[in-house]
């Protein structure tokens, strides 16, 4: 295990992954404790799943098109905002289709995005890096584009935290106080958006929605405030990547795959250890 300690100390990639690492935490922790209090996991899924349309549209325009300047990140955080913010408008307007919507953005999103990678002329771009992530490939740009995420969220969260607060614990309390739960509801989306591409930068599209909510969930159980929850899961996040970023060096496995497995066993344990420890109690 500590192969992957010596490639830090030797290799500007190896270096660039634990920076990944710890920078998405940051968000993750932030957003995901949102996530799981306000309960939109699902609308968060929906979101995660439409960022390949994003990156498979980036990809497609910037080789058929000569867009150099187009990078599949820009893409996925156009194709994430766009999403967030129909799915918003729809549960708030007719949440009696809210299901629906997000199930079509999901699906339709990932299918335009593996017709488009399909499509792109002479470029054979590996579909399961987008899948499932490849964190040993981050560059010093997307290190850049990480930093700039955690510093939008970490703005925006401070600067509404109150309002954030109210939105998800007593939604009814903010409308009586005059104030725009609306606005608020779909900002947190857009914040939720924001993490969804740091994350697929990763762990990959598919496994975006258990790294957001696995951590926050495993904190909620221990921390008494939603600023503890935060904290700790953005702890949590970083222990969970790191350490899939320690197990799969060696043996050369995908990353991304160990890191959720590693949060879904702590998540677990996590849940469970209360009532071992009341049985060891009797």
């Amino acid at each position: 295990m500590a192969d992957f300690w010596h490639a830090v100390a030797a290799y500007p990639l190896a270096r660039n992954a634990l920076l990944a690492a710890l920078l998405v935490s940051v968000a993750c922790g932030v957003v995901g404790s949102y996530v799981v209090v306000r309960r939109i996991t699902y609308i968060a899924a929906g979101v995660a799943h439409c960022v390949l349309g994003g990156i498979g549209a980036a990809r497609y325009l910037s080789v058929t098109r000569g867009w150099d300047w187009l990078r599949p990140e820009h893409g996925a955080l156009a194709a994430a905002l766009g999403a967030a913010g129909l799915i918003g408008w729809i549960s708030l307007r007719h949440r009696e289709r809210e299901d629906t919507v997000i199930s079509a953005v999901w699906s339709v999103g990932m299918a335009a995005g593996i017709l488009f990678l399909h499509a792109t002329p002479g470029y054979n771009q590996d579909l399961m890096g987008y899948l499932f992530g490849n964190i040993l490939l981050v560059t010093g740009r997307g290190l850049g584009f990480l930093l700039l995420l955690d510093a939008v969220i970490l703005g925006l969260a401070a600067l509404f935290f109150r309002p954030f607060l109210a939105v998800c614990f007593d939604e009814e309390f903010v409308r009586l106080r005059n104030l725009p739960a609306d606005a608020y509801y779909l900002l947190l989306l857009a914040m939720t958006a924001l993490t969804v591409v740091a994350l697929s930068m990763v762990v990959g599209v598919v496994l975006v929605i258990a790294l957001l909510t696995l951590p926050a969930a495993a904190a909620g159980r221990f921390a008494g405030s939603l600023l503890q929850m935060m904290g700790l899961a953005s702890v949590l996040c970083a222990l969970f990547c790191v350490a899939g970023l320690t197990v799969s060096y060696r043996p050369d496995w995908p990353a991304g795959p160990v890191i959720i497995l590693i949060a879904g066993a702590a998540y677990l344990a996590a849940a469970l250890a209360p009532r071992v420890l009341r049985r060891a109690r009797k």
